[in-house]
């Protein structure tokens, strides 16, 4: 059962609607649905729009409108790993050498898909068993209570409850989590090539299904209740309950 988000967004007071990925056999309850042009380039988060319209982006492994979408949401490999390794060194700059680049895709797998669907979108809470991933859109100030959240219920030495892993914005998503049944968020939207498609002052934080869950459970004994965020907000003109 999909926890009830509705404090959580409330005291962080979020503007914009939750994002959830999810991979499921059926489109149907996603409806209405967005889809890239057939054989034209489209980056994922040119749809971002379209997700605050209550609107679904649907990709498959016969149409994921971006390469580097098709390589780590549907493992689907377009080109060669010379000709992928040259587009991301010599004709985007993002690593210093060939061998570092490929060192990196040896290490990172991309997103093993279950279903021939993958969604992007709104939260649906009849889909929940489906749900993979949830993105919060924040500012600074939200990233920040979100951090505190995340490591909220986390001991040393147990795997880090936040990370920042190189990628594109896609793979971010999903596909760099170390596993997706553990409580774990990625800081996201760090990727410079999608982020003309969201506003300047916001950064993704997106995190996996059980780390969702112990966010809608913070409680009054939590910071999310106590004056730190109260202040902030106060500082800020903003009025919290």
């Amino acid at each position: 059962m999909q926890p009830d988000s509705k404090k959580l967004h409330e005291k962080l007071g979020l503007k914009i609607p939750l994002i959830g990925f999810y991979d499921a056999p059926d489109t149907a309850p996603f409806k209405p649905l967005v889809e890239p042009k057939p054989g034209v380039w489209a980056c994922t988060f040119a749809f971002y729009k379209q997700w605050l319209r209550g609107k679904t982006l649907h990709i498959t492994q016969e149409n994921f409108g971006c390469g580097g979408a098709g390589y780590w949401l549907c493992g689907v490999v377009a080109r060669s790993r010379e000709d992928f390794v040259t587009f991301l060194v010599d004709d985007e700059g993002l690593k210093a050498s060939h061998n570092l680049m490929n060192q990196w895709l040896d290490y990172r797998q991309g997103y093993q898909q279950e279903h021939p669907h993958l969604l992007i979108g709104p939260l649906h809470e009849d889909q929940y068993e489906h749900l993979k991933t949830v993105t919060f859109y924040v500012n600074p100030d939200q990233l920040g209570l979100l951090m505190l959240g995340a490591q909220y219920n986390s001991a040393p030495g147990e795997p880090t409850p936040v990370i920042s892993p190189f990628g594109s914005g896609c793979s971010q998503i999903v596909a760099l989590f170390d596993d997706l049944n553990m409580p774990q968020a990625v800081i996201g939207a760090t990727d410079i090539a999608m982020r003309r498609y969201i506003d300047p002052d916001l950064l993704a934080f997106t995190v996996t299904r059980p780390m969702f869950e112990q966010l809608c459970g913070l409680d009054e004994k939590s910071f999310l209740y106590k004056p730190f965020w109260k202040n902030l907000m106060k500082a800020r003109g903003i009025t919290v309950s």
